[in-house]
């Protein structure tokens, strides 16, 4: 059984790549995951409020929030009882003049150690396990972003930013793609309300596949009637994210925010809350309790989708379905800790993993220079 299904994954990694240029739907998905304990926790409504280094992530605008000092943020998070890993890492550096900032992001999700079963079999029938060997199936993306303040005042800020990223995929030493793509975004927050938009993949991201296999494996693929892959290329379309969050005052130091977002695909029909062709609307709500600023409670809802309803195998009937989200923070000094606990299917079938996310600003003799 268990070589059977590492038999599937590992071609699905491989032949499901397409054999010319084309939009595909779920291309770079990837990218979609999240980035930051705080965003996963408010399922993913981050686009309006998002205000430091994972930014680059989110919204590039947002980094120009991060002022004064470097900062630091890392994420680890394993799905699917530690089969796919996924590692985020950003720094943040602000100009001298804190009204423009700079951001470096890595991203990796991977499944390691998928087992190679081409040779298991043996050209007279028989099994050798020694032939067996393993590879993994990584997706790595590079962002660098700038952030700049086009207004402040005391009661309206407007941001700006962009986005260049740089895509590498790899499945073992069979297949490589190199991709390349923009983003940018804008903020405005008059007052208390929180408006955003982000532009993601807008000149159209592409990843360009090269394939590598010895004469042993294309024989192998030959006689087990697979397609041989030859190179090709993929291409992400655009999408927009609209967010609007308003901060409700509750006393002199704690805070409500509320913001939602609405992401919308022009890639044709989707599984999603509005779904039209070509465009299709994914709905996020988050919410942050915001405690004197050193603790937070976050819960959200995101990922509305149709599907049938349990047990319902006759008249397949359909109900709406959602992934829950919530979590919490600490911040002490310049350390802030945050925790999501994050639904991976829907409601109804749960499937929830922890993810942990470290925020620190490298606090130095800045000031003191100046």
């Amino acid at each position: 059984m268990k070589p059977t299904i590492i038999c599937l994954l590992f071609m699905t990694a491989v032949f499901s790549i397409p054999c010319h240029s084309q939009f595909r739907k779920y291309s770079n998905e990837f990218l979609n995951i999240g980035a930051g304990a705080r965003g996963l926790a408010m399922g993913g409504a981050q686009v309006a409020s998002v205000a430091d280094g994972t930014s680059g992530y989110w919204n590039p605008a947002g980094l120009a929030e991060v002022v004064d000092h470097p900062q630091l943020n890392l994420m680890h998070a394993e799905y699917f009882a530690g089969i796919g890993k996924y590692d985020f890492v950003s720094v943040a550096i602000p100009g001298n003049s804190n009204k423009r900032t700079i951001g470096i992001t890595g991203l990796r999700f991977a499944v390691d150690d998928i087992m190679n079963t081409l040779f298991l079999v043996e050209p007279d029938g028989s099994i050798n396990y020694n032939n067996i060997q393993s590879f993994s199936s990584a997706d790595y993306a590079f962002i660098f972003s700038y952030g700049q303040k086009l207004k402040e005042t005391e009661n309206k800020k407007l941001n700006f930013g962009v986005n260049a990223k740089v895509i590498h995929r790899s499945v073992g030493k069979f297949a490589k793609a190199w991709g390349f793509g923009l983003d940018a975004g804008l903020q405005y927050h008059p007052g208390n309300w929180r408006l955003g938009i982000a532009g993601r993949d807008i000149t159209t991201t592409f990843n360009t596949w090269s394939f590598s296999f010895t004469e042993r494996e294309k024989q192998v693929l030959y006689l087990t009637k697979n397609e041989i892959p030859v190179k090709s290329s993929e291409l992400t379309a655009p999408r927009l994210v609209l967010g609007i969050g308003y901060d409700f005052k509750l006393g002199e130091k704690s805070s409500l925010l509320a913001e939602a977002n609405i992401d919308l695909t022009f890639d044709g029909k989707r599984n999603t809350l509005l779904s039209a062709d070509p465009v299709s609307a994914d709905p996020k709500l988050g919410l942050e309790l915001n405690v004197k600023d050193i603790f937070y409670l976050r819960a959200g809802i995101n990922n509305f989708q149709q599907a049938l309803s349990d047990g319902d195998t006759v008249n397949q009937k359909k109900v709406w379905i959602y992934q829950p989200s919530g979590g919490a923070g600490f911040k002490i000094g310049n350390v802030s800790i945050d925790y999501a606990y994050v639904n991976l299917a829907n409601q109804s079938n749960p499937l929830y993993t922890h993810v942990f996310s470290l925020k620190l600003n490298l606090v130095g003799n800045k000031n003191e220079n100046q």
